[in-house]
């Protein structure tokens, strides 16, 4: 296979099953990615990663280009060899850190300017200085700069992010040129479908305006500003239609989304890629992940609890370690203790999803749906 071509293995009603080859080998969805920001996944070696089965490490764009600086991350020889990690990787814009810092942030056609939260200093970003930043970070799959509203967010607000980000793509396409890096446009229209479908449509246009010109197309189409506050049933009002609307033949990425249900329910929607910081957050603040439904270590009641985290599940925490002695960590504030949470939240999604794979290959996957949403495991929020 050529760089970047996407290949549908299996459907199963809307969800899919797809393998995807990058300068770094392929990956297959239905596929969670654990978020390196600063080309780290906190607490976790890379060397632990590849035993976890991770395929692709998200790392930020915006704290990258911060600190330690893009140049220096180019000079080490790219991403992967700055942190040792030779599997498919993506960056993402950097677009969702400069919205959140909404009061130090101008907009304008040109671009963004916003302060670092590092030195106060201001910074202004084109798309295509935005380009080259990622291009200089090395990933395999970049991603436009976007602008991501709030929510609540007026219609008018959402509206013009939609032509913000569309206005953007456009330059991002043009300026990207790196040939062993694709780029994906991003989806926006908060919570009106309308606004969403039109994104798409504009999308869609933009890199057939970009093929007539003997230019690229987008590798993908991130789906991004869901998961911003809002109750997670509004989302899926319209997710499943949105999803369907980014054309077929290339992943469909949910941004920033890491609940276990919700990953099997935007599956059956038709969407392949999730990331987020939830599994290794959550682990910080003492949570587990769990056939059980989500866990809170710092319960009195596993105390004098000996048996393993999860007894469903085969990562190395579960293998090798109590909820007594996690429980005594996470108390103690010991680092251990987020390290082999973390290591087992991120184990918990990366099976998960390679569980929902097989359900697809299998054509069963409304099956798993339905056992997943029967059982104790859905209970994750």
């Amino acid at each position: 296979m050529a760089l970047f071509d996407c290949t549908c293995d299996a459907t199963s009603g809307h969800a899919r099953a797809l393998t995807y080859t990058t300068a770094h080998g392929d990956f297959h969805t239905p596929m969670f990615m654990p978020v390196g920001t600063s080309a780290t996944v906190k607490g976790i070696t890379t060397s632990q990663l590849r035993e976890l089965g991770s395929q692709v490490v998200l790392a930020n764009t915006y704290h990258l280009a911060m600190r330690p600086g893009a140049d220096l991350v180019a000079e080490a020889g790219g991403i992967h060899r700055f942190m040792n990690y030779d599997g498919p990787m993506l960056t993402d814009s950097g677009g969702f850190q400069v919205f959140s810092l909404a009061d130090t942030v101008k907009l304008s056609d040109d671009g963004v300017t916003f302060q670092s939260i590092y030195d106060g200093s201001r910074i202004h970003w084109t798309p295509e200085e935005n380009m080259r930043i990622q291009e200089l970070i090395g990933a395999d799959i970049a991603m436009q700069l976007d602008q991501c509203a709030p929510y609540p967010a007026t219609r008018e607000f959402v509206a013009r992010a939609v032509d913000y980000s569309s206005a953007w793509a456009r330059r991002c396409l043009a300026a990207h040129k790196r040939p062993d890096q694709t780029l994906f446009g991003i989806v926006q229209g908060g919570m009106h479908l309308d606004l969403r479908l039109e994104s798409v449509r504009r999308l869609r246009a933009i890199e057939d305006e970009s093929l007539a010109a003997g230019g690229r197309r987008f590798g993908g189409y991130g789906i991004g500003g869901y998961s911003v506050g809002e109750d997670h049933e509004v989302m899926f009002e319209t997710l499943g239609e949105v999803a369907r609307a980014c054309p077929d033949d290339r992943p469909r990425y949910l941004m920033g989304v890491g609940n276990p249900t919700t990953l099997v329910r935007a599956v059956r929607e038709g969407v392949d890629m999730f990331d987020c910081v939830l599994p290794t957050r959550t682990a910080r603040m003492g949570t587990a992940f769990s056939s059980a439904g989500r866990m809170n270590m710092r319960n009195a009641k596993y105390a004098r609890d000996f048996t393993p985290l999860d007894p469903a599940c085969d990562c190395p925490t579960c293998k090798n370690h109590t909820r007594a002695y996690i429980r005594h960590l996470v108390k103690q504030n010991e680092m251990l203790g987020a390290i082999l949470l973390s290591v087992h939240n991120l184990h918990f999604l990366l099976d998960l999803m390679r569980r929902a794979r097989e359900a697809v290959l299998a054509d069963v996957y409304e099956e798993f749906f339905e056992q997943w949403m029967e059982s104790d495991a859905a209970a994750d929020y």
